[in-house]
């Protein structure tokens, strides 16, 4: 164990050192090249900052106004006769939209329903096989100007959803 801790640790500055030495080999502008490339990520933050700040402010409006629980109880209403806890109905929602929300659903999920229940096992799975599909697509497809995103929204939104069906599957086979 040890040694991989040591290896671990060794990892970045081997690798900036063999990035370095390559292009100093290579007789090339490194630190140019950095700067240049540092510019072009700071045009990137610049040009999707204004949408995720936009992601944040919704999901901080949705959590504060009570909607997600207005929301999980509606739906609790005809999910839990078919054994769907109607605690997992926000944590699903905010899932697609921010992980960092989601984090503190879950664990305000374990706080009530325990760690090892079935609500906090099919939430612990769900969080590990699902995506934040909006905050993933704003990011990715607005650091290259993608206005047209095709099939990506509906083939996402159907992976997250047979991910949480299959987490709930799992979740009762533990």
């Amino acid at each position: 164990m040890r040694f991989l801790s040591a290896l671990s640790d060794l990892m970045v500055p081997v690798l900036i050192f063999y990035v370095v030495g390559l292009g100093l080999l290579m007789k090339q502008d490194v630190f140019g090249d950095f700067l240049n490339g540092a510019k072009d990520g700071m045009r990137t933050v610049i040009g999707i900052v204004p949408t995720l700040i936009g992601l944040m402010a919704a999901v901080g409006v949705l959590r504060s106004s009570g909607f997600l629980e207005d929301f999980g109880k509606l739906l609790g209403t005809v999910l839990e006769p078919a054994g769907i806890p109607s605690a997992l109905v926000p944590l699903g929602v905010v899932r697609l939209f921010s992980n960092s929300a989601a984090v503190s659903l879950l664990l305000d999920l374990y706080k009530e329903a325990g760690c090892d229940s079935f609500a906090g096992r099919a939430a612990s799975i769900m969080m590990s096989c699902t995506e934040t599909v909006f905050y993933t697509m704003a990011v990715y497809f607005g650091a290259v100007h993608i206005k047209k995103t095709r099939y990506t929204l509906a083939g996402a939104l159907l992976s997250s959803l047979v991910g949480m069906a299959v987490s709930i599957a799992l979740a009762g086979l533990l």
